[in-house]
Parts: C-alpha cells; structure tokens; sequence
C-alpha cells in the first residue's frame, strides 16, 4: 500500500487549516488542508512499518498517522491541536468522531510551555528578520500574535479556540504593515505576559489524559486488527494458541 493510499482510503478525519480555519483569510489566502488516517493494524506486523505522516496528495494537504498525532497531541504541540479544533471539518468517519470527542484529554498546562516554545522560535525569526531588513515578515508577525493570544485565552478559559473573532482586522492591519514593529512586539510581549499570569489558576489539569488516549488508540489498533482481510486468520494462529481473540 502506498502512503497516499493510507491517505486516501483511510482517513478518519480531515479539516481546513491555516488562515482560512482562524478567520484571517483574504482573496489570496491558500487552502491548508491537514488529516489524520489510521493504518490498517497488520500493516505494523511486517518489518517495514506504515508513514507516521503522507504529504499529499494534493498541494498544501499533510496527513499523520493517528498514533503518531495521538503522540504529539499529547506533548501539546500547537499545530496538532490546533487540528482537533477546526471549525471546517471536511470528513470525519466514527473513529474520527471518537478522537474529536477526546479534545479534552490533550489538553493540559504542559501546553503553556510548547505553546511558549513555538512562539519563542517564531520570534528569533522574526527579530533575525528584523535585523537583517529592517522589518519582519508581517504576515508571521500577525500569526505570532493569534497563536500568543490563543495560548492566553486556553490557559484562562481551559478552552481552545482558533477564530479569531472580533480581532480579524487588528490582526490583518498586522498583515499589511499597518502597525509599527514596536507596536507588535509591545503586544507580543504583554500577551505573553498575560499567559503567564493565566498558567497558576488555570481550569486545565496539570498534565493530559494519557490513559484515555491509550486506551483510545488500543481499541481502534484491535478493531482494525480483526476486521483485517483473509489473511488476519493466518496472523491469528502465530500470535498464540487462541489467535487475538483470547489476548
């Protein structure tokens, strides 16, 4: 089977990203789509094992294996959650709703800390910009400060929300160089602030729900496993003396 084979033939859940899932798209604004499939589970039985992520097929389209989302999810990687809240949901099949439906589970302070990471990252590139021009990349300064305030508002409220809402114009006048720089980096700073401030009485649980997720992702694993074609019967009788079946 072909990685773009998993993508297509076994996606549980695809969505939109980017600008147009925050609210920030213009005329010109690209279609980012991202998804998650499930690799059949004998597909993990042979040496060489399935993609834990397919670019494509299609531009701007990037699949994960659900193990390896499940993985980064709960390590609180910005971009990955940001996944399970995209308000364009372009297929989603029952295993795909079961993931939806564990949003909470990921979700912890532990995302203060990559949220902080990813933006400190986001800002020597910026300030290195900067330097080297005399001015930032605007379009990365005004998703520096959605992704600032997005980690402030889920610290605070234990929710994540990835619409921009009523900030859509401040952020594109962002966008267009409308802002002076030492505008920007005053409200980069103060937001940042702020989520800090928001970290000691946060509603979020200390750490995410790894159980829930692992037992999520081991009955998905064991149905995949016994709705597997002919050959399933083969595997069966190597693993033990009762086959799967009695494990």
């Amino acid at each position: 089977m072909q990685p773009q084979d998993l993508v297509r033939d076994h996606t549980i859940y695809a969505c939109v990203m980017g600008s147009r899932a925050f609210g920030l798209a213009t005329a010109g604004s690209d279609t980012d789509r991202r998804g998650v499939f499930l690799a059949p589970t004998p597909l993990f039985w042979r040496f060489e094992k399935p993609p834990t992520h397919v670019e494509g097929p299609g531009e701007e389209r990037f699949s994960w294996e659900l193990e390896r989302f499940c993985e980064l999810a709960l390590r609180g990687n910005p971009n990955v959650l940001e996944c399970l809240h995209s308000p364009l949901v372009e297929h989603v099949d029952d295993t795909g709703r079961e993931l939806l439906a564990l949003r909470d589970a990921f979700l912890s302070r532990q995302a203060y800390g990559t949220f902080t990471r990813y933006a400190l990252g986001q800002r020597r590139k910026l300030d290195a910009d900067v330097r080297a021009t005399g001015a930032p990349r605007w379009k990365h300064a005004m998703h520096l400060l959605r992704l600032l305030t997005s980690a402030r508002d889920l610290l605070r409220t234990g929710e994540l929300r990835i619409d921009v809402g009523a900030q859509r114009e401040p952020l594109l006048a962002v966008k267009r160089g409308e802002v002076p720089w030492a505008e920007v980096e005053a409200r980069m700073v103060r937001l940042a602030a702020e989520a800090e401030e928001a970290l000691g009485g946060s509603p979020l649980p200390p750490e995410p729900d790894h159980a829930r997720v692992a037992a999520f992702l081991h009955r998905v694993r064991r149905a995949s496993a016994f709705e597997a074609e002919p050959d399933h019967q083969v595997v069966q009788g190597v693993v033990g003396p009762g086959g799967l079946g009695q494990h």
